[in-house]
């Protein structure tokens, strides 16, 4: 089977362990971060189908390496999130916006 996606660091290991064959290629910081905005709608796509908290966790890993490759840290993230709230609330209420006239 062919992929061409990004993988966690321990696949290949476990591949190995599963005597699979298999090949993979570390690419730069640049072509990761284009691989990894891939894996991320490919994660949220696999929550929307599953509802699973496993694939939030993986979306949550997909998001930690973007903001690395993006020099981005978390407290300026957290930071960005909380002007967000600030400007446009959160989402406590559960509105639902049907229409603007």
């Amino acid at each position: 089977m062919i992929y061409d996606k990004a993988i966690r660091d321990e696949i290949p290991e476990i591949l190995t362990k599963e005597g699979k064959k298999f090949k993979v290629e570390k690419v730069s910081d640049e072509i990761f971060l284009q691989y990894l905005n891939k894996k991320l709608l490919e994660e949220v796509n696999k929550y929307l189908e599953s509802n699973s908290i496993e694939e939030l966790a993986d979306i949550s890993e997909v998001i930690t390496y973007i903001l690395k490759l993006r020099n981005v840290n978390i407290n300026q993230f957290e930071s960005i999130a909380l002007t967000k709230i600030m400007k446009k609330g959160t989402f406590e209420e559960n509105l639902i916006l049907k229409e603007i006239e």
